[in-house]
Order: C-alpha cells, then sequence, then structure tokens
C-alpha cells in the first residue's frame, strides 16, 4: 500500500500548482482523503478532505475559496487544484487515505510522501 504524491514545484505568487496523489497497491474508491502540509518550522495542517461515500469535501479555512480538492477513480488518483497561491501555501504537501476517518486531524491510516510547493512573492 502506497502513496505518492506529486505536482508540486516553484510557482509565483497569484499562480496555480495541481497536486496529485496517486495509490499503488489498493483502490482509493473506498478510502476517504486528505491533504496535509508542513512549512518549515511548523506544525502540520489539515488542508482539505473528500469522502469516500458522497464524495463531500471540506477545507481548512486558510485555503476555502482556491483550493478545490477532487477524484478520479478510474485513474486511483486524487487532485488537489490550488489557484490564488500566496506565499504562506509554501511548504511540503502531504496526502494520506483511512478507510473509516474523514477529516483534516492525524486519524489517516496511510501517509505518502510529500511534494514541496514554493511560492515566491
Amino acid at each position: 500500500v502506497q502513496l505518492q504524491a506529486s505536482g508540486g514545484g516553484l510557482v509565483q505568487a497569484g499562480g496555480s500548482l495541481r497536486l496529485s496523489c496517486a495509490a499503488s497497491g489498493f483502490t482509493l474508491d473506498y478510502y476517504a482523503i486528505g491533504w496535509f502540509r508542513q512549512a518549515p518550522g511548523k506544525e502540520r495542517e489539515g488542508v482539505s478532505c473528500i469522502s469516500s461515500r458522497d464524495g463531500s469535501t471540506y477545507y481548512a479555512d486558510s485555503v476555502k475559496g482556491r483550493f478545490t480538492i477532487s477524484r478520479d477513480n478510474a485513474k486511483n488518483t486524487v487532485y488537489l487544484q490550488m489557484n490564488s497561491l500566496k506565499p504562506e501555501d509554501t511548504a511540503v504537501y502531504y496526502c494520506a487515505a483511512d478507510l473509516y476517518y474523514y477529516g483534516l486531524g492525524p486519524g489517516y491510516d496511510y501517509w505518502g510522501q510529500g511534494t514541496l510547493v514554493t511560492v515566491s512573492s
């Protein structure tokens, strides 16, 4: 069971990036997926999550209206579209999966390696 986050990079403030979370060894359809980030010197924070049951989504206030989470079950991938990026969005972004837990807390069983997003001012 592996999760791999990708799509990070360097972007100017106001720009956009799309992160991908690809799964191998299991089918994402049945799992809730969360996106998290950790900036240098800061604690990890939940950014967004999407449920497996009805596709409902939830966003942290800091990204609401700018980020969109979605899932493509056919590709076994979950995306995080990030628009209007700000320097304070700079962080390593991680995805996580769980059969039962859905939220922005640490209750996920499976965690992927992160991808670095750097937003320049």
